[in-house]
């Protein structure tokens, strides 16, 4: 394809060939925030979805042959290709997901350090020589590719979750099947697999099944070429594909929702804790698993911190995604939309006071600050995944790290002070996988583990963590003399 176009994209991309599925519903495709349709595509049936394994396992000993160094120069063509498509996929992102211009800029630019760092993996294939206690045997271990990967990704960040699995996989030297989300088919599955075709990398190796589970039943997980399941998503479904992973004795990577906690301690920098939580609660319409739910102040300086971040939140701009100037575009789809001011109405039922309350045009929802939260409270309990945010207060440090912990959840999380050393003490009984001090709740990097703690998954990924995910591990022994056996 010589541009990235819906009508060229919305297709299903199975063993190199792009044409419908043979399942039963169509699936629509539309934009958020105009609803105006981008294409639709017939669904992918079971018998799809094993083709498309199948051609993952076959593309995969063609790929496992091509020499290292080759692979890793075609993973860093990939990324010179996505830097060249750069402004076609920002508008692939505007238009599917509804993020603006900042954030696809912020989405693509992960998208680049992971594929880069993906691109290292052919040479890292290590393995070891080990000592045995048997007389003249050498033990070889070797790091292999597990074969084919199952990738599932979500509407939120659907390019780099997506990428963040599928490049890391295909540089460990495996196939890939993608189920992209329902409302983000092209940004987070038939993009990629173009992406790499053009790249040169065998046809069939990268694969994008749309579909539905009504279609397809548990077979994405259980089927019998897939080795691994990548899953980015709901804590409910994570939970079931665990379940899956389990009877089927799959290794699984389960990256789910997040609760997580800003905690603002009585001597920090008040307006630079304030520009850090706007950052982690409204990007992406607060749509980001790492998103600040919960913003947790100390008494003695809430009254300072909530009138400077009321201030700055009134001052985001809500609307079309496309201008420049938007800050605040369309959450997915209406049905996220109901689902978030029934928490918010709950919240004020409970007792929650509407310190600054949004509007809801279409799927677009202006920011909510919701004060007197405590911890017991539905709203401080659940993942919001919109412009919504629950502030609550603290007396000591103790109780801090209490309320913070006070959550089902444990993905990410920050704390500000101007004593480093005593954030950093604070962070490390916090109940989450990551945590920042003095820094927003949204990090991710390539180099770094990237997972979390309690219903906030199971798993590691990124840098060497990515690499164990995606391989195994084989024992070859080699008896150089003749060993004596019993009973001979």
């Amino acid at each position: 394809m010589n541009s990235y176009t819906f009508n060229d994209l919305n297709k299903q991309a199975i063993a190199g060939s792009w044409r419908d599925g043979n399942g039963k519903n169509r699936m629509k495709n539309t934009n958020p925030y105009s609803l105006q349709a981008l294409g639709d595509v017939q669904s992918a049936s079971a018998d799809d979805l094993d083709q498309a394994y199948e051609s993952a396992h076959n593309a995969q000993k063609e790929w496992i042959h091509i020499n290292p160094y080759q692979r890793r120069d075609m993973l860093l063509h990939t990324a010179q290709l996505l830097e060249k498509r750069e402004e076609e996929i920002t508008e692939l992102i505007i238009d599917e997901l509804g993020g603006t211009r900042l954030k696809a800029a912020f989405e693509i630019g992960l998208v680049k350090d992971m594929i880069k760092e993906a691109a290292t993996y052919p040479l890292r294939m290590d393995g070891q020589i080990l000592p045995s206690p048997v007389d003249g045997k050498e033990n070889r271990v070797y790091r292999m590719p597990v074969g084919v990967v199952g990738v599932i990704s979500p509407f939120n960040f659907p390019f780099y979750l997506s990428m963040k699995s599928v490049v890391t996989a295909i540089g460990a030297g495996n196939g890939v099947v993608i189920k992209p989300h329902e409302d983000t088919p092209v940004t987070g599955g038939t993009m990629i697999v173009n992406l790499f075709e053009e790249s040169g990398l065998p046809l069939g190796l990268v694969n994008a099944v749309i579909t539905e589970i009504s279609e397809i039943g548990d077979r994405f997980v259980s089927h019998p070429l897939n080795k691994v399941v990548s899953f980015t998503g709901s804590t409910t479904v994570g939970r079931k594909i665990g379940e899956l992973a389990g009877k089927y004795l799959k290794k699984a990577s389960l990256e789910l929702g997040g609760n997580s906690a800003l905690i603002v301690l009585d001597d920090a920098d008040i307006d630079y804790a304030v520009s850090a939580a706007v950052f982690s609660r409204f990007t992406h319409q607060g749509q980001i698993c790492m998103s600040a739910n919960r913003i947790i102040v100390h008494e003695s300086i809430k009254d300072t911190f909530l009138t400077k971040y009321k201030e700055v939140v009134s001052s985001l701009t809500t609307g079309d995604p496309r201008d420049g100037d938007t800050i605040i575009g369309p959450l997915i789809n209406k049905k996220q939309v109901d689902t978030l001011m029934e928490v918010v109405n709950k919240g004020i039922e409970e007792g929650a006071t509407p310190y600054l309350k949004g509007d809801v045009d279409g799927n677009v929802v202006s920011p909510t600050i919701l004060t007197d939260v405590k911890p017991e409270m539905t709203v401080a309990n659940q993942e919001l995944f919109g412009p919504v945010v629950s502030v609550l207060t603290f007396k000591t440090d103790e109780e801090a790290v209490e309320v913070a912990n006070a959550s089902d959840y444990g993905l990410s999380g920050a704390v500000h002070t101007t004593d480093v050393e005593r954030g950093a003490e604070l962070a490390k009984r916090m109940e989450t996988g990551m945590i920042h001090v003095n820094d927003g709740t949204i990090n991710d990097e390539p180099l770094v583990a990237f997972g979390g703690e309690k219903m906030s998954g199971v798993g590691r990924l990124n840098g060497s963590n990515s690499l164990d995910a995606f391989t195994t591990q084989k024992w070859i022994s080699v008896q150089h003399t003749k060993r004596a056996f019993p009973y001979s």
